[in-house]
């Protein structure tokens, strides 16, 4: 057999064909990771449709905000998908253009429709659990009237930083101009980072049950801070004591606190017309939802940059809390609790081997410098 015929058989790319798909990248999932995201989903919207039927109000999608998650997040998805056809074509071929048969080859092996199916059920399942827990946060305080515990996380905070109150500390180490338009953008900008965190594990994950995962861990977020809610109602400092952040100029964080009080208002004021309510502070879900994707990358041991991304903003978005008056530290911290524990939730549930993930990622990466180092 000549070199030629031996570097084809290695290579199909070099012989017009289309490139092989790495194995791993198209193992499936489990019974048991395909079920965790609705199983979780149907459970909260039971807890939900319980909790408003208690509180008599109607269980609801106000502005149909859930449903135009679904829409746009998938739109994205959709997208996403498009992407990692070419670039994985792309990167098999050797070219920055692969040919058509290289990316039916990508999409036959990696996006079968049994694959994409589970992709979309799961970011469902994320938005409707999103919906229930919603529904769930809105009629805490008319589930628990009348109580709420801000004082007492207030002393913690006080008694955590020698009788401070730490949004003073912040406030006074890092200045009230520029500071508070940049952390105003950073916690506004979670928003766009948390169905922008989900899209790209759901496509770019080189495995199905790390997607499912992932996805699942942060549903489960969903549920522990809703209950958490319940646990310790309370409304966070810029409500419970304004005059901290009187000083404070005005940033659309300052203009989203004034529409979501509002809210609140109405809504307890005539529960069957008025928005639901959203203000909680124990604990912060901002954190609890960074925090996973911030120890998600760290136990998969993805890139490091990222990992450094990932944990720069856990720490600007904690900061941002506590100097914006959203929460308290305490609040942050049990945040970090609940980030944690839905992590491990989600692999009871899904059955998710993390060992088997990270050497399976290795084993991939490896292949993949070879590759690289064999076509150069």
């Amino acid at each position: 057999m000549s070199l030629r015929s031996q570097s084809t058989l290695q290579n199909p790319a070099r012989a017009g064909q289309a490139p092989a798909v790495p194995p791993d990248a198209v193992r499936p999932a489990s019974w048991r990771g395909l079920a965790a995201g609705p199983a979780v989903a149907v459970l909260t919207v039971v807890a939900a449709l319980v909790a408003t039927h208690s509180a008599g109000v109607a269980f609801r999608d106000p502005d149909h905000v859930a449903l135009g998650y679904v829409a746009m997040v998938g739109a994205a998805v959709a997208l996403l998908v498009g992407s990692d056809i070419v670039l994985r074509a792309a990167r098999g071929a050797g070219t920055r253009r692969p040919s058509r048969a290289a990316m039916r080859s990508v999409q036959r092996e990696r996006w079968a429709p049994a694959r994409g199916l589970a992709v979309g059920c799961a970011l469902v399942s994320f938005y409707v659990t999103y919906l229930a827990y919603r529904n769930l946060k809105a009629v805490v305080p008319m589930l628990r009237p009348g109580e709420l515990f801000d004082s007492q996380l207030a002393g913690l905070d006080r008694s955590l930083f020698g009788g401070h109150d730490p949004a003073v500390l912040v406030h006074s180490l890092l200045g009230t101009g520029i500071s508070t338009q940049v952390l105003s953008s950073v916690y506004v900008a979670f928003i766009v980072f948390l169905p922008l965190s989900l899209a790209v594990a759901l496509v770019f994950a080189r495995e199905l049950p790390t997607s499912l995962f992932y996805a699942t861990a942060l549903s489960l977020n969903w549920v522990l801070g809703a209950a958490s809610y319940l646990l310790l109602p309370s409304l966070g400092p810029i409500y419970a004591n304004p005059a901290v952040f009187a000083h404070l100029p005005h940033s659309e964080v300052t203009h989203l606190q004034q529409v979501l009080l509002d809210q609140r208002i109405a809504f307890l004021r005539d529960p069957a017309t008025g928005t639901p309510q959203s203000i909680a502070a124990f604990a912060s879900v901002h954190i609890a939802m960074s925090f996973t994707a911030v120890m998600a990358a760290q136990l998969l041991g993805l890139h490091r940059r990222l990992r450094i991304t990932l944990w720069t903003w856990l720490t600007v978005t904690l900061t941002a809390t506590v100097y914006l008056g959203w929460h308290y530290v305490v609040d942050d911290l049990a945040g970090l609790i609940i980030g944690a524990a839905a992590l491990a939730l989600a692999r009871a549930l899904t059955g998710f081997d993390l060992g088997t993930a990270r050497r399976r990622r290795g084993m991939t990466a490896a292949r993949a410098a070879t590759a690289d180092a064999a076509r150069a």
